[in-house]
């Protein structure tokens, strides 16, 4: 089937629900990614329909269907929905695909907030507005649209992240701080994130949490003769659901989109 696919849509459903995941504490965020993406596919692989091995799928859905855990409707008030979407190796006009498929995953109309890792500038330049801006007014679009209540930044120090502020029709509501890089928030990123009413949150992602050859390597320890170096990934969506009145989280999960360069 991943011969004959052009891309690959990867959900993990709950992760809280995985008994040997919840054992086991990973020591980083990517050796979770890792896990994840190696336990689905295993899964995927062994209980797929030698039927389907006859078809060809243009989109190759790859999901562990008792790990899926929609949302019950009358409990959506009581819950907060935020994703965090890491770009790796696609444009701009992949958010709109994270966060409707983020949707339909959960079974809800809308994300109460999308933070944005867009990809690291080429030749380790640094991140600058323009390079921003398409993604940004993808995510004001879907603003727009109702499918995202609150838009927010990652790593964007104090300049950069004004410079969005003053030129976004929607303005980012967060921005998170790696701890790795500075244990104390910058004065002059808190002074302008208070006035201007910006909450700053920690994380302990890495620049790159899924690149390509990490991808790949997870692909070949996890379905046997699959041709991994024609596989790169697009985009990558951590979502969790969280008990606003307890701070609880009742749902965490991954969404990852890889695409097939074939020679």
């Amino acid at each position: 089937l991943l011969e004959r696919a052009g891309r690959l849509t990867l959900q993990t459903g709950n992760l809280l629900n995985w008994g040997c995941l919840r054992k086991k504490c990973p020591a980083t965020p990517g050796e979770e990614v890792r896990d994840c993406i190696q336990k689905t596919l295993t899964e995927w692989s062994s209980k797929i329909d030698q039927d389907q091995n006859q078809e060809t799928l243009e989109v190759l859905e790859c999901t562990v269907a008792q790990a899926i855990e929609k949302i019950n409707p009358e409990e959506r008030d009581e819950l907060k929905v935020s994703a965090k979407l890491f770009i790796v190796g696609s444009n701009s006009s992949s958010i709109r695909d994270a966060v409707d498929l983020a949707c339909s995953a959960l079974g809800v109309a809308q994300l109460d907030s999308v933070i944005i890792a867009p990809p690291p500038a080429e030749d380790g330049t640094n991140l600058s507005l323009e390079y921003l801006q398409p993604y940004w007014k993808e995510l004001e679009n879907l603003v727009q649209n109702k499918k995202i209540v609150a838009i927010g930044t990652s790593d964007l120090d104090k300049t950069l992240l004004e410079q969005l502020y003053l030129w976004a029709q929607v303005k980012p509501s967060s921005n998170q701080v790696n701890l790795a890089s500075c244990c104390v928030m910058p004065p002059d990123l808190t002074a302008f994130a208070k006035e201007c009413d910006i909450q700053l949150l920690t994380h302990n992602d890495p620049k790159e949490l899924l690149c390509e050859a990490s991808f790949q390597e997870v692909l070949l320890e996890s379905i046997q003769n699959v041709k991994a170096n024609e596989w790169i990934p697009l985009w990558l969506l951590r979502y969790s659901v969280i008990v606003k009145s307890r701070g609880i989280i009742k749902s965490k999960g991954y969404i990852i989109q890889a695409k097939r360069n074939a020679s």
